[in-house]
Parts: structure tokens; C-alpha cells; sequence
């Protein structure tokens, strides 16, 4: 190609494809966007511009912050190699000298003095001590700058825990072990360095060398590094051991974008390991003032110009507001013809038809030119309705309008029907004069059908309700007024309020009648109300009795707007007369059932009631014998007469306290729910299921735990429940045969917690054969037994009793791996509430 030559120029197809994109995005915008993206665009344009220099600004800032990170991150690394190597050449300088005090070259004088040289020699080693096997101090040296409270003296043997621990790891290792630094409030931190000796491949004891964390920072790290950072040696926790950190940035420094947080960096340091770190701070900088007057001029000059653009933008907005309101009132009649669903029909003086809009030709589906300029009858006018439409149309036209509108059929032009209302009115045009008349027409059609729909709805919903074996009764709050009764409650209370406000009197959910009777101006009428219940609609149940019926009735309430908008009131009323003698037939059968329990109980323990009543008897009859004796051969004395009689009297008490239990444990009484002690009716019990024991050779061992709270219970029904439980433990004991050391019932009573409630928890375990899962299942239904002559009521009804006083009951087998070792029946009760114990 020649020089001279140029190329020849592009068609215009060649184009980038995504210019040709955007003209053609361009070109389809209306003049108004073009003109306001033209606006907009200088406006972005600076924004960029502006976004562009923080960005630069920001990355170079960045860029010198990672030089600077990096130059420290090496001066690190420098600084903590020579720190080290200065602590390597101590390990292996203190290794020389424990081989050597290990081969016996040197003695406790070759030690002080070679100590004494190291020490004199290396600034930051302070002590070493030499520490045999018996953790005793043979040899020591120390430094000037030593504290004395932490100096060794010969023959003491060491007792600081870290010493001790450091000793055994050098001794298990038999290698040098740096410690983590020792500090306190007073001395300076140390870091220790304990070597063992080996003698003849024996442990012969350590080189306790102590070095100063201080000094080993300023004469291991080289000056150049301390004079371009901040450095510091800090142990595991971040605690500054040596060296001063930088002070933290002040709020006003924080809040600058530019401001940053100083350089930092950090390693441990070899061989201590993590428990020591060498920490560099860089002093803080700041950038120049001319960088910052640079940035700042060139925000201040962005700002300028976006100013200015966007008072442009806003002025050329204001103009183009200006043509679409314009352009939006030329348009805004015909868009709300068309978007009205209601038809709209204009008749000039002498009945013809000169305006329908889009929803009138929708409603009928004659077109605006089918319509416009007809004269009665119109075609939308039914056949055999034209005569009477023709009528309507002279009365409208002669004045006679009606103000709620008029209802016609109206036909389609595909020959169906529809309901429709029409309203008239004149149509006045500017000046003043009737011009013809105006009439809108609604399709009602839909409305009519749901209002037939509700009609029906409302007829079945009352034949429900009067159908109901409930009264149903609705009056509105503060008015007298009965708002809806059914059939039921007309039959029970009559046509009057009086019932409705009987039954919400008695429920107890009637609100305060000051606030209803409190005239409206006075002060809020829903004032007293229970407003929770108004705005959750929650129903409310009580049982009451009406002594003018004679009948229980459970009575539901709750509050509802009415479909005047009243706040109104609506009671539900069933009869549950039935169902309360049930109760009570039931309640009087548990009661018989509890009396014919405790009856078969003492009938099982007739044989044992008739052996432990025997002891005292005999007892009576042998003293009462050996009295007549004594009198009779003149050798009783007063005194042997008086001990005799008291012994006499004392059986006869006991006897008496047996029967007496017995009596009060089978006679028949109506619960009687009181405050009792818990450990006076675990004694009762136990005082009368332990004969029982005593039949079948079963120990019975108790703990009740001090300082129990009461309980609100029946004392003789929970007793019964105790020796129900004691009983079938011994029984289940006889039935496994188990050997005398095995026979055995511990009754347990503590206090518990379950589901934040306080309790107090009694288990009865024995060491029988257990259940068998089928039985641990059925446990505690009605008639169900383990044993043949057993009539399954007993634990059926232990747990009603524990259930009637709010408690529950179980039963579980023990086991010894998977061998079954016996049964517990546990079952609590909660304590008395603070107002039950004041009551």
C-alpha cells in the first residue's frame, strides 16, 4: 500500500453494532426524555469525574500503606532472627555448661564464676541457678537489677508452681524448655530457661537461667528498627511485657477518611514459641497539605459544576412539566370516559340520542355510530317493553325526574337481557341553558343476584339458629334494646332484655353500668369495657344456675359490631343440666369407690392389724399377771407397782393409737381439702402400711426431706394412695421369693421443680420382678390387675385421687444392666400458693 494512499471510508453499515444500538435507543425517545437525559448527563458525567479522582486518591493512599506494611513486615522478621540467634547463643552457651557440670568438670566455684562471667558478659541474662534432682539449689548468681523477692538462695528447695512445672517438663524431655514470662504487680517480666543436666545418661537435675524480656528487646533488636517503629514484646494474652505501644487515635483523627490506623505486625518469637511476640507500631503519618488541597479543590469544583447542572436540570423539569400537563388536559376528558364503568347517555330536546361513551356500548354492544343520532324507540329498548320506556322518556323529558333513578331492561344487541338503573339530569351547557338531558345507567344485574343470594342466606341462617338447642340472644351495650333472640330463649326469657342481662350478670361478664349510663358527653361510652375481648373477639365460658328454670347453663359471650355499626353483645346459653348430674352421680361413685378401697385395704391387713394389736395385749395381760403374783407373795413395793402400771398403761395407749388410725383411715368423709404437713402424713402412713410390711418380712426404710412447704391437700386420700403403693411392694417382694437381705421398700419424699411449678415428688420403690410392658401400658386403666384376686380399681383409683389434687403419677421398672430389679411409683403434688397459705 502506498504512503499516499489513504483507506477508504467505512460504509455505514461498519459501525460498532453497540453505537447503532444506542441511536436507535435514542431515536425512539420522546423529545421530552431526550431533553431530560441530555440534562442529566453533564450532571453524571462529574460524578464520575469526582468518583474517578477518590478512587485514584484512595489507591494511592493504599499503595504507599502496603509498601509500608511490607518494609515493616521485613524489619520484623530482621529484628526477630537477631533476637533469636541472641537467645540460641545463650541455649547453647548454658548446654556447654550443663555438659559440663554433668561430667563433673566443674564444681559449685567453676559455676559462680563462670555464671558470674555470662551475667557480667550479656546484658539481659540475670540469674542462673543450678538445681539438682531434689528440686534444691546448689549454686546461684544474680545480677544488681535482680528484685530480691525473686532471687534463689542456696539449699532451698523450690515451691513456685511454675518453677515446679518447668522443672518436670525438662526432666521429661531432656531437652532446654523456654517458659511462657513470669510477671507480677511489683518485678519486672522474666523469661525462664531451664537446660538439664545428664550424668552418665541419668537426670542430674537443671540450668535455671532468667532472662530480662526488657533488655533482650533493647540490645536484641538494632537501633535503626527502633527508631522507625514502635516496638514491643508482649506474651500470649497481648500483654505488654517490654517496650511503650503507641497511644490509641483520638475520636477527631477517626472520623477523617484519610485517617488510618498506624502499621502493624507481629510474630512470635523462636524458640519461645507463641507465648512471646515481637509487636511493631509505625509512628503515625499523614499526607501532605498539598495532596489534600488538591483533592479538596478538585471536590469543591465538582460540587460547583453539579450545582449549576442541576438548576439547569430542574429548570428544563419545569418545563417539561409544563407540556405534559398540558398535553394530560387535552387527553384527561376522553380518558375519563373510557375508564368509567358507568354507561353515559346524552338526549338532545327532542329525544335523540347525541352522546354514549365507551362504557354505554360495552353495556349494550351497539356501536357509538349504531346509537348516536337515533330517535325513540332505541334499539336497545326490549319489544314489549317500548310503549312503557316511551311513557318514561316523555315524563323525563317533560321535567319529571326522579331522585333515586328509575330500573329498566335493557336489551343487548345480541338479544340478551340485563337489569339496569337509570338516573337523569338536565344538561345545562356555558351559558346557562338546558340543552337536552344527561342520563347514567348502571348494570345492577350482578347486585340483584347477590342480593337474593344474602336474602336467602339470612332465611337459612335463621332457620338454624331457631333450630338450635342453645338460646342465642344479641342486645347492644348500654340500650335495653334486643337486637336478635331465637326461638329457644323466647321460650325461656320472652321477648324482653331481662334474660340476655340475667345471663351476662351471672356469667360475670358484664361491663361497669356507671360507664353505661354516663351520658356521651360527658365521657367515653365504651369506657370500662374489656377491650381485650373486643378487639380479639375471644369467647368467654361460665356455668351458672337459674333458679327460675332449674336448669345449669353454660353460658358463652363475646362482643361483635352489629350491622348498624353498634358495639354489640351476644350470649350463648346451653343447656347442661344433664351433664351436671352425671358429674355429681360421678363424684358420689369415686367417693364410694375410695371408701370400698380403703375397706378392702384394711380387709387385706386384717391378719397383720390382728398381730401388731396383739403385742400390746399380751404385754397388758403378762404385766397385769405378774402384779397379781408379786401382790399376792407380799414382794411388790410401791415403786415396782408404779413402773408396772405406767409399762400397763403404755401398751394400752399404743393399742389405742393402732385402732384409732384404723378408724379414721376406713370411716367414710367427704374430702376435705386443707394446709397439711407433709412429714405428718408420710408418719401416718407409715405407721399403717408398715404392719402390713412387717406380714410379709419387707423392711421399709423412709426419708423425708427438712423444711418441706405445705400442701393444700385430703391427708387420709394421699395416705391411702402411700399405702396402696407400700402394700403392693411388699406383696410384689413375697411374689419374687427374694431373699431376706433383698426384701426391702424405700419411701422417698423430696421437693422438686417440674414445668416451673414447685412440687413435692413421693416414690415408693421396692425390689421385686417389675412389670412387663403390657402392663406398664394398661398400669392405671379400671379392672386391669396383675394379681388373680386383685379387682384392678386400686391404682386406677390412686391416680384419680393424685390427679384430682392437680398431680400426675408413673411407674417405671429399675434395672442392673438389663436385669429387672423392681418397680417405682412416684407421684407429686404441688404446693400450696402463697394465697392458699395466708388464706
Amino acid at each position: 500500500m502506498n504512503s499516499t494512499e489513504r483507506p477508504a471510508t467505512p460504509p455505514p453499515n461498519s459501525r460498532p453494532r453497540l453505537v447503532q444500538m444506542w441511536q436507535t435507543w435514542w431515536r425512539g425517545l420522546s423529545p421530552s426524555r431526550q431533553d431530560r437525559y441530555a440534562a442529566i448527563a453533564p450532571l453524571v458525567a462529574v460524578v464520575m469525574f469526582f468518583i474517578a479522582i477518590v478512587a485514584a486518591f484512595w489507591y494511592l493512599r493504599s499503595e504507599e500503606l502496603e509498601r509500608e506494611r511490607e518494609a515493616m513486615r521485613r524489619d520484623v522478621e530482621y529484628a526477630q532472627q537477631r533476637i533469636r540467634l541472641r537467645l540460641s547463643e545463650r541455649q547453647e552457651q548454658l548446654l556447654r555448661l550443663a555438659r559440663d557440670v554433668g561430667n563433673q568438670d566443674v564444681d559449685k566455684n567453676g559455676f559462680n564464676d563462670r555464671a558470674d562471667t555470662l551475667i557480667s558478659q550479656y546484658a539481659e541474662l540475670q540469674a542462673l541457678t543450678w538445681i539438682d534432682t531434689a528440686r534444691q539449689v546448689r549454686a546461684t548468681q544474680f545480677g544488681p537489677s535482680v528484685a530480691a523477692e525473686n532471687l534463689l538462695t542456696l539449699d532451698e528447695v523450690i515451691q513456685k508452681k511454675e518453677l515446679l512445672e518447668l522443672f518436670e517438663m525438662a526432666r521429661d524431655l531432656q531437652q532446654p524448655v523456654f517458659s511462657q514470662p513470669l510477671a507480677t504487680s511489683e518485678t519486672a517480666p522474666m523469661l525462664l530457661l531451664e537446660v538439664p543436666i545428664s550424668q552418665k545418661g541419668r537426670f542430674g537435675g537443671v540450668l535455671l537461667a532468667e532472662f530480662s524480656i526488657d533488655n533482650l528487646l533493647r540490645y536484641g533488636t538494632p537501633t535503626e528498627i527502633l527508631a522507625r517503629y514502635a516496638v514491643t514484646l508482649q506474651d500470649g494474652k497481648g500483654t505488654t511485657l517490654a517496650g511503650t505501644p503507641l497511644a490509641p487515635r483520638v475520636a477527631a483523627q477517626r472520623l477523617l477518611p484519610w485517617r488510618t490506623g498506624p502499621n502493624e505486625f507481629d510474630m512470635p518469637v523462636a524458640p519461645v514459641g507463641n507465648s512471646l511476640k515481637l509487636r511493631a507500631q509505625a509512628y503515625h503519618t499523614s499526607l501532605g497539605l498539598v495532596s489534600n488541597g488538591l483533592f479538596w479543590l478538585v471536590c469543591v469544583l465538582s460540587f460547583m459544576t453539579a450545582w449549576l447542572l442541576v438548576a439547569t436540570w430542574r429548570h428544563t423539569r419545569k418545563r417539561i412539566r409544563a407540556q405534559e400537563a398540558l398535553q394530560g388536559e387535552t387527553n384527561f376528558r376522553r380518558a375519563m370516559e373510557n375508564s368509567v364503568l358507568t354507561g353515559m347517555r346524552a338526549l338532545d330536546l327532542q329525544g335523540r340520542i347525541s352522546y354514549v361513551n365507551a362504557a354505554f356500548c360495552q353495556m349494550t354492544g351497539w356501536s357509538e355510530e349504531e346509537l348516536v343520532g337515533k330517535l325513540p324507540p332505541y334499539p336497545y329498548w326490549p319489544e314489549g317493553d317500548q310503549s312503557t320506556y316511551h311513557d318514561m322518556l316523555i315524563d323525563e323529558m317533560s321535567g319529571k325526574v326522579f331522585p333515586g333513578g328509575f330500573q329498566m331492561r335493557v336489551k343487548r344487541k345480541n338479544g340478551t337481557m340485563f337489569e339496569a338503573r337509570l338516573y337523569v339530569s338536565p344538561l345545562i351547557d356555558g351559558h346557562g341553558r338546558q340543552t337536552g338531558w344527561m342520563t347514567s345507567m348502571t348494570d345492577i344485574t350482578e347486585p340483584n343476584r347477590i342480593r337474593e343470594q344474602l336474602s336467602a342466606s339470612y332465611e337459612r341462617f335463621t332457620i338454624v339458629l331457631e333450630a338450635l338447642d342453645a338460646s342465642v340472644s344479641v342486645a347492644p351495650l348500654g340500650s335495653a334494646e334486643l337486637l336478635f333472640a331465637n326461638k329457644l330463649y323466647r321460650q325461656w326469657f320472652g321477648s324482653q332484655t331481662v334474660g340476655h342481662l340475667q345471663l351476662v350478670a351471672q356469667a360475670g361478664v358484664l361491663p361497669s353500668s356507671s360507664n353505661a349510663s354516663t351520658s356521651m358527653d360527658d365521657e367515653d361510652g365504651l369506657m370500662g369495657l374489656p377491650s381485650d375481648q373486643i378487639t380479639t373477639a375471644v369467647s368467654g365460658n361460665a356455668e351458672i344456675y337459674i333458679a327460675e328454670l332449674g336448669k345449669w347453663l353454660e353460658v358463652r359471650s363475646r362482643y361483635l359490631n352489629w350491622v348498624d355499626g353498634r358495639l354489640a353483645q351476644m350470649v350463648i346459653a346451653t343447656d347442661i343440666t344433664p351433664r351436671r348430674h352425671a358429674e355429681e352421680q360421678a363424684a358420689r361413685q369415686a367417693e364410694k369407690a375410695a371408701t370400698v378401697s380403703r375397706l378392702v385395704t384394711m380387709g387385706e391387713m386384717a391378719s397383720s392389724v390382728a398381730h401388731e394389736l396383739n403385742q400390746p395385749l399380751s404385754a397388758i395381760s403378762n404385766y397385769c399377771s405378774g402384779m397379781i403374783t408379786r401382790v399376792k407373795n407380799g414382794s411388790l413395793s410401791e415403786e415396782a407397782l408404779l413402773g408396772a402400771l405406767e409399762k400397763t398403761a403404755h401398751q394400752a395407749q399404743r393399742a389405742g393409737q393402732v385402732i384409732h388410725r384404723i378408724r379414721s383411715f376406713v370411716k367414710r368423709s367427704e374430702p376435705n381439702r386443707a394446709l397439711a404437713d407433709v412429714s405428718d402424713i408420710v408418719s401416718e402412713a407409715v405407721e399403717l402400711g408398715s404392719i402390713e410390711l412387717k406380714r410379709h418380712n419387707v423392711r421399709l426404710s423412709h426419708h423425708v426431706a427438712a423444711r418441706l412447704p405445705k400442701v393444700k391437700v385430703d391427708s387420709i386420700l394421699i395416705e391411702q394412695v402411700l399405702i396402696n403403693l407400700m402394700k403392693n411392694g411388699a406383696e410384689s417382694i413375697a411374689n419374687a421369693e427374694r431373699p431376706a437381705h433383698q426384701r426391702m421398700v424405700e419411701l422417698r419424699v423430696v421437693p422438686r421443680k417440674i414445668d416451673a411449678t414447685d412440687v413435692i415428688e413421693f416414690s415408693v420403690q421396692d425390689t421385686g420382678r417389675g412389670l412387663s410392658p403390657e402392663a406398664l401400658e394398661r398400669l392405671f386403666q379400671a379392672f386391669f390387675s396383675t394379681k388373680s384376686e386383685g379387682m384392678g380399681i386400686g391404682l386406677n383409683l390412686c391416680r384419680s385421687i393424685v390427679e384430682s389434687h392437680h398431680g400426675r403419677m408413673q411407674a417405671e421398672n429399675l434395672y442392673n444392666g438389663s436385669e429387672v430389679t423392681g418397680c417405682n411409683f412416684s407421684f407429686w403434688i404441688p404446693v400450696a400458693t402463697p394465697a392458699e397459705s395466708a388464706e
